[in-house]
């Protein structure tokens, strides 16, 4: 299990423990970044050693030998193929965590305003135990995968700016 809440520490006092004690109760390991945002390995409850804190750790590598991924809410999660738990906070980030709970690859957001460890805990168990989660989540990564997003891109902007012309 990963979580990538670093950002979220900035703006929800106490998520570090939240993630921390979320993480703990359940008895899965689970990997924290703690990179930037204001979450520090000291907000991480030390008490358990299923929980593991680290500065820097490059997604693209942790993510898919993970059985779930706890984060901010950024869309390009989804292509690591692993179910979600999703915590919102800002921007468009409702939206894509709704989204993804829409596409099966996890369960509802838990927004900022409802952070605490007993929510967080829940979505994390579900994440981890439900298959239909995992299937989802496998089957969406595959396809975000093997999208060539960068030439999709192109294409679109290329017959946007003609129709201008």
């Amino acid at each position: 299990m990963s979580t990538a809440l670093r950002s979220l520490a900035a703006e929800q006092h106490g998520a570090g423990d939240a993630a921390g004690r979320g993480l703990a109760c359940h008895r899965h390991g689970a990997v924290i970044g703690t990179a930037w945002g204001g979450l520090t390995t000291e907000a991480i409850d030390s008490t358990s050693n299923d929980v593991f804190a680290i500065d820097q750790v490059p997604f693209h590598q942790l993510f898919p030998r993970v059985a779930a991924v706890i984060h901010h809410g950024g869309a390009g999660t989804v292509a690591a193929g692993r179910p979600q738990v999703v915590c919102p906070f800002v921007a468009d980030r409702p939206f894509w965590g709704q989204r993804v709970h829409d596409l099966g690859v996890a369960p509802a957001p838990v927004g900022q305003r409802h952070l605490d460890v007993d929510r967080l805990a829940a979505a994390i168990e579900q994440a981890v135990r439900d298959t239909r989660l995992a299937s989802a989540a496998t089957r969406l990564g595959r396809q975000v995968r093997a999208e060539d997003g960068v030439r999709e891109a192109v294409r679109q902007l290329e017959t946007i700016a003609a129709r201008r012309s």
